[in-house]
């Protein structure tokens, strides 16, 4: 007869490895993420000699990721998470290359094409957290899901740290400026993708499907009724966060060019708010563990709320505008955790990859759609302007959170 207590103690070594390795991931994975967000815009920008398209860059890699999302999920019911993120990062890696050629050849759809395949690599960061959940128990799920998005904090801060190096690098080997960053992006995303292929093993999709079909004594708990009402309200608190932190960030580089900004206060800008993003999502699983997933997300927009009234108010002060972007990294972090959170213990076990992907899909149209318009309300009624705008979603989303209670009460520690 099998013993329970030994069966828990392999179940939480193996857990405990899945996250180490898709932390290893994420770190790889930033890297990437973190310089193109930082060079997007002022690479299309430059090649199409327009600065008002400069919020096709953010636009078009959060719609890949959009796009991605679905085939990367189903390919996960069909065969585990790591074909699925071995895959993501590869057709990023593809999209890396094309923006280099795009930006050589100065063509611009060649270049918002490979931007738009490196949202490919931001689907596969963003279903790690939920690989980081498949063996979670109600008491772990957030800070799991926390411990893998924090891990993004390493590399997406070095992304843009390493511009003015890869530049000097890619000068050496005949790179089109300013692609040369882009040298350390195709490592990270090589490195990532054998790491996972090699590593993640066993598959934490494939394991939990086991021990759920099993139902062995002490992993029972895996196991969730199906709640769709407030499955419904995590997908809306996860998508409002995104579109509210692509809308604004997309356009802060510009903004800050205009105000007379170099690269390198660009650069540390973006790297306090993704700093923001990732570096205190232990704080906020914690939180959503102990007070509740809800009672988070709405931490999440009171967090919103400070960080676009800050951006309106304070837009003629870089300093003002850095708060604000941390700020809005710490909001996006605890409604994201949290909002994972709820929709993977809300939805029953059947049902969580396909929801998951189309919770990636809504998230990533929404940042899509928030940064193309973005650039619209920015011309129309300034940063300020959009920084109000952008407070009309976090007034929804807060409305709206008695449904993530729906259908039973939060869980906690």
């Amino acid at each position: 007869m099998p013993d329970p207590q030994r069966h828990d103690s392999e179940l939480t070594r193996i857990r405990r490895r899945t996250l180490w390795v898709l932390a290893t991931g994420q770190v790889l994975g930033g890297i990437s993420f973190g310089a193109t967000v930082s060079l997007g815009a002022i690479i299309v920008s430059d090649v199409s000699g327009d600065e008002s398209l400069s919020g096709l860059a953010s636009a078009f890699v959060t719609l890949g990721a959009a796009v991605f999302a679905i085939p990367l999920a189903r390919l996960a019911k069909a065969s585990g998470r790591r074909p699925a993120l071995a895959a993501g990062l590869l057709v990023a890696l593809v999209g890396v290359c094309v923006v280099i050629v795009g930006t050589g050849a100065t063509s611009l759809p060649l270049l918002l094409t490979g931007v738009f395949l490196i949202g490919a690599g931001q689907a596969a960061n963003l279903q790690s957290r939920f690989a980081a959940a498949d063996l979670a128990t109600d008491r772990s799920r957030a800070r799991d899901i926390s411990l893998v998005v924090w891990a993004t904090t390493i590399g997406a801060v070095l992304g843009p740290n390493v511009i003015g190096p890869g530049e000097a690098l890619g000068d050496m080997v005949g790179m089109p400026s300013p692609t040369g960053p882009y040298l350390f992006t195709i490592v990270a995303q090589a490195l990532a993708v054998v790491m996972y292929l090699v590593l993640l093993r066993p598959d934490p999709l494939r394991l939990a499907d086991r021990l759920i079909a099993e139902r062995p004594v002490g992993v029972s708990r895996l196991a969730r009724s199906d709640r769709p009402a407030a499955a419904r309200y995590a997908i809306v608190s996860i998508a409002g966060a995104h579109g509210v932190m692509v809308a604004l960030m997309a356009m802060t580089p510009i903004h800050l060019m205009h105000g007379g900004a170099t690269l390198t206060v660009i650069g540390l800008t973006i790297s306090l708010h993704i700093a923001g993003m990732y570096a205190l999502s232990p704080l906020f699983g914690f939180l959503a563990d102990r007070i509740g997933r809800v009672t988070t997300v709405l931490i999440g927009q009171a967090l919103f709320a400070a960080s676009l009234v800050i951006a309106a108010f304070g837009q003629a002060s870089a300093p003002a505008v850095t708060v604000s972007l941390v700020l809005l990294g710490l909001g996006w972090s605890a409604s994201t955790v949290a909002g994972a959170a709820l929709l993977t213990e809300a939805t029953a076990e059947q049902l969580r990859t396909r929801r998951q992907g189309r919770s990636d899909l809504v998230m990533n149209l929404t940042g899509a759609g928030g940064a193309v318009l973005a650039g619209v309300v920015l011309g129309w009624i300034g940063y300020g302007g959009l920084a109000l705008v952008a407070l009309t979603i976090v007034v929804v989303v807060t409305v709206l959170s008695p449904l993530g209670r729906a259908g039973g009460g939060e869980s906690r520690d």
